[in-house]
């Protein structure tokens, strides 16, 4: 599978420097961010939810997981981890769980952890099991149109 289209057209209509890593496929976000040489808190993982009856995209670094009761005080309703099923078919130009980090792109509304401010840089999957893409935080945050909140904590 390719890196989507509309990804690329995106980063590439919006003049953003980012690089492509390429790397092996990896099970989990943090032998993931470790293949691409980054540590956990700057490589961002996909992680939807389901707030009653919208699904909505959290990112959130690997080295960090989400607190339901912490996101459901930001989104003021009950929230779930949605399963696969209910979700792969709003990404059919992605690998399943590899979908990159940009709910604008897919019209999902858009969560990112506070914690990811911390650094200049984020990686991220992008669409596909082999290939990332690193990019500045910043410019990341004005292409993801999403909401930033304290709605993690650190894994053990």
């Amino acid at each position: 599978m390719e890196i989507p289209k509309r990804l690329l057209d995106f980063l590439e209509q919006t003049k953003v420097d980012y690089e492509v890593l390429e790397h092996p496929e990896a099970p989990t976000a943090q032998e993931l961010a470790a293949l691409e040489h980054v540590k956990g808190r700057y490589h961002a993982k996909v992680v939807m939810v389901r707030a009653e009856n919208e699904l909505v995209m959290t990112i959130v670094p690997s080295d960090r997981r989400v607190d339901l009761d912490k996101l459901e005080g930001v989104l003021g309703k009950p929230v779930a981890l949605a399963t696969e099923d209910e979700f792969k078919e709003l990404f059919p130009d992605c690998s399943v769980g590899r979908m990159p980090p940009f709910g604008n792109l897919y019209g999902l509304p858009m969560y990112i952890d506070k914690s990811f401010q911390e650094g200049d840089f984020i990686v991220f999957e992008a669409g596909t099991p082999n290939e990332s893409i690193k990019m500045n935080y910043q410019e990341f945050q004005c292409l993801a149109e999403s909401k930033i909140a304290d709605f993690t904590v650190k894994l053990t």
